[in-house]
């Protein structure tokens, strides 16, 4: 049986095909369209899946969306009634697009399946698909299940306990107490886009001190020893305007917001330090009555907030649990999946077991390329490229390059499902290099110089430079841990001055650790475990680099430029590879260097369509 999971109109819009349960695509509508978080009807995303399982829309048994718009709209129009009429212009701002589109969602989803369609439309609960997609394709056979991130039709977090093929939510927080609400204004308050600056806010927060957690805890959010929160509603503002925080909150931290580009502060940074130590502290408590409530050892978690990965490596050091899975597409773009499982295992009653690593296939669920398409596309643009079919070969060369201290982009294979580059659309780097942060961030990313960059690690020699566990595993980036001490570099008296200067830039040429490309600034690491079975031929890479630096660490970061989507097709990676000063591309078994490239002979890359393109 064939059962299509949608997530649509609110943030990551995408896909998800099971056939027989099996997850056999993902993708999220944003890498085919290149708008960053788009959060259009999934077309492109839902015609890839189709076409990947070689199916049409009649082949269909079941569709689901994930969630319920009625309900959904239920709550934004008693929100706007309780807040009447201060919240009349968010009113008037939104109704409109519900009117039109968004109520319209099961008559929307029936029209763009077609006449052929023969199957059940079915609606889901928002918590309930994020809990879908953290514990169906988890290892576990058993688990509670958090749930964490702004809202969905009411609940804010909630907890479930999973067991077999069967989820049943035990408690919730509702709308307007939120933890995801919470952490997002503090994200617009100091300056970052809400739904996407939250990873800059949990990256700032080393550089800070959080001398704000006691006003936080003292003024605007009360955190129960269960987890659960109360907000003072009087501190924020959306539930009836059209921003985040309110003139009390400015008050409180002495000031308006700061406005987007302009310079971060001490203050900016201590602020973020401290919403971080509240986020850990909330995660803790309801991991810990999670825990209590349902004496499980596993956990599995998603929602936006679940992607908060040094909340998560704190729960992982400090928590109860023993185990604990992250689904790798917490947010939206993984409510697609979620709702696909509910159908299957819920309606349908399909039974589950349980894979002893999981059932995510490393999240390498999206779009590859053959030989042909890619060398067609080359030649097409007049690309200077040479062939190395042989991969021992090819890899030879490519950690060559990167002990070089080259950069290089990095496309094979499948696309990754989610927020995270996982091997496949990479750009990867020497860790050993003193200025691969800088010029990674300001040369490549063109994003802000303080965001740290995460290490891949050869699986089995990860506990060797980070604090984890030899048997643990973490191979969707979703953990932070410190680097061991070996590795450390203890700082001399000109390292202690830059690491107490204001600029940020002047704070990064600190010497950190004999990877400093990777460490942060409090001696952690979002750390990437790479294994053979799930990552082939980038594993195989990791160890021709180690064979010949005795360092079994790359940089791996996500292959796009600030502002844009991951990279999908061979030509936004080559658009992305001339725009930047990236130094090679290897796509698929094609290796590309800058120098070698004729100039002023591609004209504008963002004109290649992809396969997938709709008519």
């Amino acid at each position: 049986m064939n059962v299509l999971g949608l997530s649509a109109y609110y943030h990551d819009s995408a896909a998800a095909l099971l056939q027989d349960g099996r997850i056999v695509a993902a993708a999220q509508e944003e890498r085919f369209t290149r708008r960053k978080h788009d959060a259009a009807f999934p077309a492109h995303a839902m015609s890839y899946c189709l076409e990947q399982a070689g199916l049409g829309c009649g082949d269909l048994d079941a569709v689901a969306f994930y969630e319920r718009p009625l309900a959904k709209f239920e709550r934004l129009l008693e929100t706007y009634l309780a807040y009447a009429p201060r919240g009349f212009a968010s009113f008037r701002k939104s109704f409109p697009v519900w009117a039109s589109r968004k109520l319209r969602i099961p008559d929307e989803i029936l029209r763009r399946l077609g006449g052929g369609f023969r199957g059940e439309l079915c609606l889901t609960d928002h918590h309930e698909s994020h809990a879908a997609s953290a514990f169906f394709p988890s290892p576990f056979r058993d688990a509670a299940v958090l749930t964490l991130d702004a809202v969905g039709e009411w609940s804010t977090s909630s907890l479930a306990v999973g067991t077999g093929n069967r989820l049943r939510t035990l408690e919730e927080i509702r709308f307007p107490h939120s933890l995801g609400m919470l952490y997002s204004a503090f994200t617009e308050y100091t300056g970052f886009k809400v739904n996407s600056g939250e990873y800059k806010l949990m990256g700032l927060a080393p550089y800070g001190t959080p001398r704000y957690v006691d006003l936080i805890l003292d003024e605007i959010v009360d955190i129960a020893e269960d987890g659960s929160l109360r907000l003072d509603m009087s501190c924020f503002d959306y539930c009836g305007g059209l921003t985040m925080t309110s003139p009390k909150l400015h008050e409180l931290f002495g000031g308006p917001p700061r406005r987007p580009e302009s310079t971060i502060t001490q203050k900016d940074m201590d602020i973020a330090a401290s919403i971080q130590r509240v986020c850990e502290e909330a995660v803790l408590r309801a991991a810990r009555h999670a825990h209590r409530e349902t004496g499980m050892r596993n956990l599995a978690m998603a929602g936006g907030v679940a992607l908060n990965c040094v909340a998560n490596g704190r729960l992982l050091r400090d928590g109860p649990f023993e185990r604990i899975w992250v689904q790798p597409a917490a947010g939206d773009a993984g409510g697609a999946l979620g709702a696909a499982l509910l159908v299957w295992h819920h309606k349908l009653d399909a039974p589950r077991t349980p894979e002893p690593s999981d059932s995510q296939q490393g999240s390498l669920l999206g779009p590859e390329y053959e030989a042909a398409e890619i060398a067609r596309f080359l030649d097409s643009v007049g690309a200077d490229y040479s062939h190395v079919p042989e991969e021992a070969a090819l890899l030879d060369s490519v950690a060559d390059l990167l002990a070089q201290q080259r950069i290089v982009g990095w496309f094979q294979g499948r696309m990754e499902y989610g927020p995270r580059a996982l091997g496949c659309r990479s750009i990867i780097g020497d860790p050993r290099s003193p200025g691969m942060q800088q010029t990674m961030n300001l040369k490549i990313k063109f994003r802000e110089s303080f965001r740290p960059f995460a290490p891949c690690v050869l699986r089995e020699l990860a506990s060797e430079v980070f604090e984890m566990r030899p048997e643990q595993d973490s191979p969707y980036m979703l953990f932070v841990a410190p680097v061991r001490s070996a590795w450390l570099v203890p700082p001399d008296d000109e390292d202690r001055a830059r690491l107490d200067d204001p600029d940020l830039t002047v704070r990064l040429s600190a010497r950190r650790s004999k990877l400093p490309a990777i460490t942060h600034v409090d001696g952690s690491a979002r750390v990437q475990t790479v294994d053979a079975d799930r990552h082939g031929r980038f594993y195989r890479l990791l160890r021709s680099f180690y064979e010949k630096t005795a360092c079994p660490v790359i940089v791996n970061t996500s292959f796009n430029v600030r502002g844009e989507p991951i990279v999908c097709t061979p030509g936004d990676a080559f658009r992305c590879f001339m725009a930047t000063e990236m130094d090679c591309l290897v796509l698929g078994d094609f290796l590309l260097i800058k120098e070698r490239q004729p100039a002023n002979r591609f004209g504008d890359a963002r004109t290649y369509r992809t396969r997938y393109e709709l008519d």
